[in-house]
């Protein structure tokens, strides 16, 4: 049970390197296109926008309400 823990963490912080992986690129994407990074950097910022949606860094406790 513990080990399965540690992977769920594990799993979750990855999802969540992966989005700052992508966020990077898209800042340098902003930064090298200028004025046209809406059109040509549009692609990142969707990916991200729904990486940010899914990866989210989640605990191991489930507590109901």
């Amino acid at each position: 049970k513990l080990q399965e823990r540690e992977e769920f963490v594990r799993e979750s912080w990855v999802k969540a390197m992966e989005a700052r992986l992508v966020r990077d690129e898209l800042v340098k994407c902003h930064r090298l296109e200028g004025v046209n990074h809406l059109e040509n950097c549009r692609w990142l910022s969707d990916k991200y926008n729904s990486m940010l949606k899914e990866n989210k860094v989640k605990g191991y406790k489930k507590i109901d309400v």
